[in-house]
């Protein structure tokens, strides 16, 4: 059975100091991310692009949706071959190119999920699962740039 799912989400810039966009230093890149019923995230550009090193960027949030999306495969995963995870930590990272135009990507994300499992679980299945995982995140199957796995498992 096939399938559309939508999502629908807000952002609002935040960062009008009453001069709007006049100059490149007039404003700030503060926005709000949001979806109906749902906590707001605070938004910036990266501090190196006049942005607020304490809100996301939407760097940090393309990645932290790949790390997330990784996890929830892969527990579902997990969860189907008797494979009991305890915990489950990830410490993505990401590379961005810049462009002497001033445009750039994301060259490749590497996900490091360190995972948990009981004693009775098998710690080859648990790792062979990550590939699987990453074959059916949704998010990974979005992108045009490598997502390579790190993976640890600790018994």
């Amino acid at each position: 059975m096939r399938e559309n799912h939508n999502f629908l989400v807000t952002v609002e810039w935040t960062g009008n100091r009453g001069f709007g966009t006049s100059t490149y230093k007039s404003y700030t890149r503060d926005h709000e991310i949001g979806a109906e019923g749902k906590p707001i995230v605070p938004g910036s550009s990266d501090p190196a692009f006049r942005g607020d090193a304490s809100r996301y960027n939407p760097e940090e949030l393309l990645i932290a949706a790949l790390s997330a999306c990784h996890m929830l495969s892969y527990l579902h995963l997990c969860a189907s071959n008797q494979v009991v995870v305890t915990t489950y930590r990830d410490s993505a990272s990401g590379v961005l190119h810049l462009d002497p135009d001033g445009g750039g990507k994301l060259t490749s994300v590497t996900l490091r999920p360190k995972v948990s499992i009981t004693p009775g679980s098998d710690p080859e299945m648990a790792m062979s699962l990550h590939s699987e995982a990453h074959r059916l995140c949704f998010i990974a199957n979005s992108v045009n740039f490598v997502v390579l796995h790190e993976a640890e498992i600790v018994k």
